[in-house]
């Protein structure tokens, strides 16, 4: 993919609007790790101390401090102070990366730098503000995702996933007496993992022996009570669960499928990564989950809020395992640290950018 133009400086300003790490700060972690091997002088910004900041520093990047607010909303005047912050931060970049539709709150800041302004949106949005407009391009974590930021033109970069993560010891007893079927991610309504739940006897009707497990906390977004609900009904079911883990994608490696029932889903990292590991996947046709997930071939797709079909394609999936996990495996590698930047470097150097594959 050839670079139409470059930009004087290969100075990439990196920022993101929390501190902690999400899939969208690994993701840009993990494209910026990339860059700076080409050659890119990255600084990663985030609002203060914490992971993202201890993770760039120890891959080499230099970091800053930028608050922007946070994910909250009505934040804007925080932004606003930040500005004249920002605009020095930028003042000999080449390039700035506003990691999140939150980080777009900068983009007045940063009129009439050198800088090109890249925007990064990972949510599929329901509202498009004017001041997007600014930026000189906008990238888009799903076709989907960019189909809503019309009238703008998006590019789609799929989130970037660790294709050979390290391994993890499971929380569960090993070895497994059947085959383990599992959801991991946040317990909270738009995840539905209910729907799993309610799904997990006619799975092991059809499966004797065969488990299911919930791995992950919450509420994080929702409420108490939706979480309350989920332990209740998985403890009725039989469903194991299990708290929060760091490594998720080494966990990958112990499951025999991933369940993602998700009722919205801009991209779907999990289910990315549960492929890169060679775990096939049952999931729901909703947002950006059709461009990962290609159905019958390295997984199943089905209607969200089904449990009904959820089962019956878990156990289509379990019978073919062998199969579409290697498919899975290999349709992965599009969603990789390099693939993403290769897809980003040309929009910072100001080129073009071809098509998703």
């Amino acid at each position: 993919m050839g670079i139409v133009a470059r930009v004087p400086s290969r100075r990439l300003l990196a920022v993101a609007p929390v501190a902690d790490l999400g899939g969208a700060e690994l993701s840009m972690l993990r494209a910026v790790n990339v860059l700076a091997a080409r050659g890119w002088d990255v600084t990663v910004c985030a609002p203060g101390p914490g992971r993202l900041r201890d993770e760039a520093a120890a891959a080499g990047h230099e970091t800053a401090t930028l608050d922007l607010g946070g994910l909250g909303r009505h934040r804007g005047a925080r932004a606003v102070r930040a500005w004249p912050h920002a605009r020095a931060l930028a003042r000999d970049a080449g390039a700035v990366l506003l990691n999140s539709a939150v980080c777009g709150r900068a983009l007045p800041a940063l009129r009439g730098l050198p800088a090109r302004t890249i925007l990064s949106v990972h949510d599929i949005v329901e509202r498009v503000p004017r001041l997007w407009r600014t930026a000189d391009a906008v990238l888009a974590a799903s076709q989907a995702t960019a189909d809503a930021l019309a009238p703008l033109t998006a590019h789609v970069v799929y989130e970037a996933v660790e294709l050979d993560p390290p391994a993890v010891a499971p929380p569960w007893p090993e070895p497994a007496r059947g085959p383990l079927v599992g959801f991991l991610g946040r317990l909270e309504p738009r995840k539905a993992p209910l729907d799993l739940v309610r799904a997990a006897p006619a799975i092991r009707a059809g499966r004797p022996g065969a488990r299911v497990a919930l791995v992950g906390g919450g509420p994080f977004q929702g409420d108490a009570d939706y979480l309350a609900r989920v332990e209740r009904e998985a403890a009725a079911a039989g469903v194991e669960r299990y708290g929060w883990m760091d490594g998720g994608a080494g966990l990958m490696r112990h499951l025999d499928v991933l369940v993602v029932p998700s009722r919205q889903e801009p991209f779907g990292t999990v289910l990315a990564e549960a492929m890169a590991v060679g775990t096939p996947v049952v999931a729901t046709r909703v947002g950006g989950i059709p461009e990962v997930v290609e159905d019958g071939v390295t997984g199943r797709l089905v209607a969200p809020g089904d449990p009904r079909a959820l089962a019956g394609a878990v156990l289509e999936v379990l019978e073919r395992r062998e199969a579409m996990g290697a498919s899975a495996r290999a349709r992965a590698a599009r969603f990789g640290a390099e693939a993403y930047a290769d897809r980003l470097e040309p929009v910072l150097a100001g080129g073009r950018l071809e098509a998703a594959a």
